[in-house]
């Protein structure tokens, strides 16, 4: 056995494991920007509801289709590589959607934006399985989730200032400035494993890379043979789909509408809603850690959400602070998900472990992918005529048709999670 004095130094590991962390953050934060810019964007693009849920869907199409191949190219390539190169894109990706003339522009823009994050989240889980040990990973993993829901909260009530005082184009712009920065320092500071430092890993040397002479499709093949991929790549999509469309692009202008709120108001309880969701990943994460059990605790978080949800979306006229209260339990019930990504990666082969990670991450993207775009048709077919500045506003009832479709998949990912089979905290063996 390895003496664990040759293990990398915990400043090293966090370093690492950080800078992954900044670019994921960074990510989250152009995910949910269109959220505080909804009357900038329509007005400046002349597009109605369902032109700009597909404008914001566009980050998710390439999002998830980036998923498999980057379970893939993590498990051959190493993350090093997929994170350099995806900041590189996100940059390019910012500076064409904030110096876009036309929509067609802005969506090539969100494309490139989506793809190019798409590789953050995989590759920052490998880093946790290298430089971290075993019993950390569901924490570690609660944590990459904590940072990137800051980077979504920054582009919230910070984001709506900025874009109020200097207009949304500059501060887009400034972003792709910040991308190039992580793009630079990840190039320079990250490494695939301790060993590249002369430290021992944290995975078996065995592990460390899939054997070159299997084809890189052939563990995709694979991790389809276990039934809890399936269900723990199809469940999370219920869970973070509402969250993220909420959060991402609908919940301001709902709040506007039918609160009253100011978009700067109405974006800081959306912000409460993912700093709840930030903090219930790490905390239950810990939690299924210490119990030694995955399934009960992501079972009554997919129930408790699915219920907070329901009030909050049906219920006419919460005061404001108790809508509030009720925002923060949805979204730290919503956090339960992150348990998903430690419950599959124990539920295949060492080997499979970054392909099954994108396979399940590719699932968590399809909920906000399908939801947003559509959540836009509804409220086009459901539109009454009314206009405010040049921007359509929608009714009470438009927008509960719409979140009805939030329900369904929230109900969804309970019932899935009902069938998957414990792993009771334990890697399965080759």
């Amino acid at each position: 056995m390895t003496d664990s004095k040759q293990y990398p130094p915990a400043y090293l590991s966090w370093l690492i494991w950080g800078l992954g962390a900044a670019f994921y953050l960074s990510g989250f934060y152009q995910r949910v920007a269109p959220a505080v810019m909804t009357d900038y964007l329509m007005a400046d693009f002349h597009i109605g509801a369902a032109a700009l849920g597909n404008l914001s869907a566009f980050y998710f199409y390439s999002y998830v289709a980036m998923q498999i191949p980057t379970g893939i190219l993590a498990d051959s390539w190493g993350p090093k590589k997929l994170l350099t190169a995806g900041a590189f894109t996100a940059c390019l990706g910012a500076f064409l959607f904030a110096a876009a003339p036309a929509i067609i522009l802005a969506n090539v823009g969100r494309l490139l934006i989506g793809g190019a994050v798409g590789v953050a989240w995989v590759a920052l889980l490998k880093l946790s399985m290298h430089w971290f040990p075993p019993r950390r990973f569901a924490m570690t993993t609660g944590l990459g989730l904590f940072c990137g829901v800051a980077g979504a909260v920054s582009a919230g009530v910070p984001l709506r200032i900025m874009v109020d005082h200097f207009g949304w184009r500059p501060v887009m712009l400034a972003s792709a400035g910040v991308s190039l920065a992580i793009a630079v320092a990840l190039w320079m500071v990250v490494k695939d494993d301790p060993s590249e430092r002369g430290y021992s890993s944290f995975i078996p040397p065995v592990h460390i890379r899939p054997d070159a002479s299997r084809s890189l499709f052939a563990g995709l093949w694979r991790v389809f043979d276990y039934k809890n991929t399936w269900l723990l790549s199809i469940a999370p999509s219920g869970m973070a789909g509402p969250v993220l469309a909420f959060s991402g692009l609908w919940g301001v202008p709902f709040l506007s509408t039918h609160y009253g709120l100011s978009p700067a108001k109405s974006a800081a309880l959306t912000s409460v809603l993912l700093i709840a969701w930030a903090f219930g990943g790490p905390v239950l994460g810990a939690m299924s850690d210490r119990i030694g059990r995955r399934k009960p605790l992501y079972v009554a978080g997919c129930f408790v959400a699915c219920a907070g949800w329901s009030l909050i979306l049906f219920m006419p006229q919460w005061p404001v602070w108790v809508l509030s209260v009720l925002v923060s339990i949805v979204g730290f019930a919503s956090g339960a998900m992150i348990i998903g990504f430690a419950f599959v990666k124990e539920s295949v082969p060492p080997s499979l472990t970054g392909t099954v990670s994108g396979v399940c991450n590719m699932g968590v993207m399809i909920g906000p992918m399908v939801l947003q775009p559509v959540m836009g048709w509804v409220l086009d077919r459901n539109w009454n005529g009314m206009m405010e500045g040049g921007v359509k506003v929608y009714q009470l009832g438009a927008y509960q048709s719409a979140f009805s479709l939030m329900m369904i998949g929230s109900i969804l990912s309970a019932v899935l999670i009902c069938f998957t089979t414990e792993t009771h905290c334990t890697q399965m063996v080759e």
